[in-house]
C-alpha cells in the first residue's frame, strides 16, 4: 500500500512538473506578428509556416452602439461590420480566412485582435458590461465566429483604468484573454495589470500578455526595465523594413541582434514584429523575420 501511495505522489508530480513545464513553455516563447493587411488579402500560408505562433489582427474597433468594425486598412479593401446586435454579421469568407490561421498546417495556436479604447468608457458606464448588453453579445458572437483567443488594447490616449478593467473582465467572462500593446504611460499599465488580474496566479492570468512596442514613440524601451515595472514578462516588438518611417525599421539582422540582447538581459516573455503589411508590400521574407524567432524562443 505504501509503494501504491508513494508512486501515486511520484506520478501527480510528475505530471504537475510536465504541465507546468507546458505552461512555461506556452509564455515564455511567445513569437507573435500584428497583422495590419487585410486578412482576405494576406499571405496566410507564410505566416502560418515560418515560425509564427501568435497573430494579432489589427483594426478592430467598436462603435458607439457596441457594435464591432473590422477596419481592412488595405487599398481596394472595404471595411466590414463584423457583430451587430448580438450577431456574427462579417461574411463567411472572413470567418473562414480568420479560422484558418489555427487550422491544417501552421504553428499558430492563438489569434487575438487588437484595438483602441475608443467607446470602451461610455459603454462601460452604461449600458454595462452585462451579459443581455450589445457589447457583450457581439463579442461573443465574433469569438465564436472567428475561433478567438485574446482581445488586445492598443490604448495610446484614452488610459482610464476603472473602464478599461471592466471590459478586460467581461471579456474575461466570454472566454477571451487580455493582453496589451504599450509605449509609454507605465503607471496606468501597472494599475490596469494589477486590478484585472487580482486574485489571479499563472497560468490562469486575465491579463496574460504584455506586446511591448520598441519602435517609434516607444524606441527607447528597454524591455527588461518594463517587465521589472510591470512584474510581467514582456513581448517586445520591433517595426519590419517599411517605407512609412523608414527610419523606424528593423532589418533581419538587427531583429537578431535587439532580441538576443534583450533576451539576454532577462524578462522576455518572446518577441514579434509589426507587421505583416510592410512584409509584403516590401517584398521581405516571413521566412527570415519569423527564423529570428524561433532561433531566440524555440
Amino acid at each position: 500500500m505504501k509503494c501504491s501511495v508513494l508512486f501515486g505522489a511520484l506520478l501527480f508530480e510528475l505530471l504537475f512538473q510536465s504541465f507546468a513545464l507546458a505552461a512555461d513553455q506556452a509564455t515564455s516563447n511567445i513569437r507573435s506578428i500584428y497583422l495590419f493587411k487585410d486578412v482576405l488579402k494576406s499571405d496566410t500560408t507564410s505566416l502560418k509556416t515560418s515560425g509564427f505562433n501568435s497573430v494579432i489582427i489589427f483594426g478592430v474597433g467598436i462603435l458607439g452602439n457596441g457594435d464591432i468594425m473590422y477596419y481592412s486598412n488595405t487599398p481596394g479593401s472595404s471595411d466590414v461590420l463584423a457583430a451587430s446586435n448580438g450577431t456574427y454579421v462579417g461574411g463567411d469568407a472572413l470567418a473562414a480566412k480568420v479560422k484558418s490561421f489555427k487550422t491544417g498546417t501552421t504553428g499558430i495556436n492563438r489569434v487575438e485582435i487588437s484595438m483602441n479604447s475608443q467607446h470602451v468608457k461610455d459603454l462601460m458606464a452604461n449600458p454595462g458590461p452585462g451579459p443581455s448588453t450589445p457589447l457583450y453579445r457581439n463579442f461573443a458572437a465574433l469569438k465564436t465566429a472567428w475561433g478567438l483567443d485574446a482581445v488586445n488594447n492598443d490604448d495610446e490616449s484614452l488610459y482610464d483604468v476603472s473602464s478599461t478593467v471592466k471590459f478586460a473582465k467581461m471579456l474575461g467572462e466570454i472566454g477571451y484573454k487580455y493582453t496589451i500593446a504599450p509605449y509609454t504611460n507605465s503607471g496606468f499599465w501597472v494599475s490596469l495589470i494589477s486590478q484585472t488580474n487580482a486574485g489571479l496566479t499563472d497560468p490562469n492570468l486575465l491579463l496574460d500578455r504584455v506586446y511591448l512596442q520598441c519602435y517609434d514613440g516607444g524606441a527607447g524601451n528597454n524591455p527588461s526595465s518594463w517587465a521589472n515595472t510591470l512584474k510581467l514578462k514582456v513581448v517586445p516588438l520591433l517595426w519590419v523594413t517599411n517605407d512609412s518611417k523608414p527610419s523606424q525599421g528593423t532589418t533581419v539582422t538587427q531583429a537578431q541582434s535587439k532580441f538576443s540582447s534583450w533576451n539576454s538581459a532577462g524578462g522576455l516573455a518572446g518577441a514579434g514584429y509589426w507587421n505583416d503589411y510592410d512584409i509584403e508590400k516590401n517584398g521581405l521574407s516571413y521566412t527570415q523575420y519569423g527564423g529570428v524567432l524561433t532561433s531566440i524562443f524555440p
